[in-house]
């Protein structure tokens, strides 16, 4: 991956953490990694858990959405799973998977949200 390509990543990332605070929640973690996988952003708000990847897009080449296939969700649950026990939250908080799609066309940002995604 090249400097760019990371730098454009971030940005992304940048702005669905923006994306997401705007809505009411709160960026608790960003690129949790572990030596099996990384989730881009995981959120708050009330009783709720959102863990989210981020696919951020100049041209419309491979839609972001189709970039998450199952050997990726099946690394996010993974994720998911560990970050629950090793954090010991418990059944009664709610956890959802989200995709967002940070589209950058031109000047223009559009956002493609794909909430409670089944893993």
């Amino acid at each position: 991956m090249t400097l760019h390509n990371k730098q454009f990543g971030q940005w992304g990332e940048d702005m669905a953490a923006e994306f997401y605070a705007k809505q009411g929640y709160r960026v608790i973690e960003r690129n949790y990694r572990r030596r099996f996988g990384e989730i881009d952003l995981i959120c708050t708000k009330d009783n709720e858990i959102v863990f989210v990847e981020v696919k951020t897009r100049s041209t419309d080449f491979l839609p972001g959405e189709r970039a998450v296939n199952y050997e990726n969700r099946d690394t996010i649950k993974r994720l998911i799973k560990y970050y629950i026990q090793a954090k010991n939250i418990g059944r009664d908080v709610d956890c959802r998977f989200d995709i967002l799609v940070v589209e950058k066309d031109c000047d223009k940002i559009n956002f493609r949200q794909q909430e409670n995604v089944i893993l």
